[in-house]
């Protein structure tokens, strides 16, 4: 190893000076780390491989290229998009790994924080291993891999979310929040390339695809809307009436079944439809359409007799974008909670949300975990990919339990697209909130926050 790289490694080894200010056993900071935060293991492993897969780039991927990529779809272009999962992963595991490295002696060694570090690390050694994919054998077995590891890592949002609460005396908490919104546009990325390869594989193995040789200008997709996991034709309607259906359903799962629920009014240009994968769409409208019900039915009552004043959700769609604009009337947001709506540390209601997080031990972060039954996977018997998630048997939580992540982890969701998310509170009225998604598909994904650029 280089006297440079050796450098380089002692200083992430070394503690910071946090760390040894705790070294006074009289401390109260350290009484509490010492209770609560200090691992059992040593969570800092100096490698080579770390080394080299950190001085790699990620190469980014756009919605058009995983659709142009997926058309296509030959046992070629199957074992190139193995292969390129194959590397990639172990790449941005990586980079990852090394933010992790470099936080605050405190912070890394947090239970939760540590958990989370094993296992990327335990996934980045299996990735990096695995051999060159030369066959459609071979390709389907490292399938079974990266479903394994998908299902391993259902625990990461819940433990980010408890550790980075867990430490936010010991960090300012724009730092904590910057670092865990990288963590989750990775941990999205990495999910998004998996699951679309694994998808691939599905619409590859399937009796009714029928692969051609290429450039015959057959579409390869049979006349299937789906490309993997990306739908070609989401309708703007139809997940606004699916994800309101569901929470509705939700609603009176919560309140019982003759609890009344708003009104759910779509108004402007209902029919755009654009190219983008479900789930994370319908996360986020699910959410807010979700908050909105909530909010409607606490301020106005839970009476049988009341008639709730209804949820208005206005589509509108311009070349490049469509935009959901969500207009509820349930108070507003409290004025001590509104600075902190995009943060996932700040704000007043720290102890009940780490209560809360404590009793979901996986999340998906998929609409479909709020329940305990699931559209499923895979390919039906139509030969058509449903429009559930691999994810949604495997993580669930109870309907009205707040976590206090749905709308900063929404953000996330929608500028991962180069989309945006915004929000309006009108005292003692109600909320507007503003999704805009990009329409067009040719943006490049964002992996981690501006400031955190040399990181990618």
């Amino acid at each position: 190893m280089s006297k440079a790289a050796a450098s380089s490694l002692s200083r992430l080894t070394r503690p910071s000076s946090l760390a040894l200010a705790l070294t006074n056993a009289r401390s109260p900071l350290l009484r509490f780390v010492s209770k609560r935060s200090i691992s059992t293991h040593q969570p800092w492993r100096p490698s080579s491989a770390l080394e080299e897969h950190v001085a790699r780039e990620a190469r980014p991927i756009s919605l058009r290229q995983l659709t142009f990529f997926g058309r296509n779809l030959t046992l070629e272009r199957l074992l190139d998009s193995a292969n390129y999962v194959r590397t990639e992963l172990p790449t941005r595991l990586a980079h990852r790994i090394r933010d992790m490295q470099r936080l605050p002696y405190v912070v890394v060694t947090n239970p939760n924080i540590s958990k989370v570090y094993e296992t990327y690390y335990d996934s980045f050694e299996q990735l990096r291993k695995s051999p060159e994919i030369k066959t459609s054998e071979e390709n389907d077995k490292f399938c079974q891999l990266i479903k394994g590891m998908l299902n391993n890592n259902l625990s990461v949002i819940p433990d980010l979310a408890i550790g980075v609460l867990e430490c936010r005396d010991f960090v300012p908490a724009a730092e904590l929040d910057n670092f865990l919104k990288t963590m989750l546009k990775s941990r999205i990325s990495r999910r998004t390339i998996a699951e679309q390869h694994v998808a691939l594989t599905e619409t590859f193995n399937s009796p009714f695809f029928y692969p051609h040789s290429e450039g015959n200008g057959v579409d390869h997709t049979n006349g299937v809307d789906f490309v993997g996991e990306v739908f070609l034709k989401c309708n703007a309607r139809e997940v606004v009436e699916k994800c309101g259906k569901l929470c509705q359903d939700l609603s009176r799962q919560a309140n019982g079944p003759d609890s009344p629920v708003p009104e759910i009014i779509i108004e402007g240009h209902p029919e755009a439809t654009f190219p983008y994968i479900p789930s994370h769409l319908e996360y986020i409208i699910g959410e807010l359409l979700r908050n909105s019900i909530q909010a409607t039915i606490e301020r106005h009552g839970s009476d049988p007799k009341t008639k709730l004043p209804p949820i208005n959700v206005l589509i509108c769609q311009t070349q490049q974008f469509v935009i959901f604009r969500i207009s509820d009337q349930g108070g507003g947001i409290p004025q001590d909670i509104f600075p902190h709506i995009w943060s996932f540390s700040k704000g007043p209601r720290r102890q009940k949300q780490l209560q809360n997080i404590s009793l979901v031990p996986t999340m998906s972060a998929t609409l479909q975990e709020l329940f305990h039954t699931s559209t499923g996977e895979g390919v039906g018997k139509d030969g058509k990919r449903r429009r559930g998630t691999s994810l949604a048997p495997l993580s669930h939580r109870p309907p009205n339990l707040r976590l206090g992540l749905g709308l900063p982890l929404s953000r996330v969701y929608a500028e991962y697209w180069a989309g945006s998310l915004k929000l309006h509170s009108l005292a003692s009225y109600g909320v507007d909130t503003i999704l805009q998604i990009n329409k067009l598909g040719n943006n490049l994904e964002r992996l981690v926050e501006r400031k955190n650029l040399d990181g990618i």
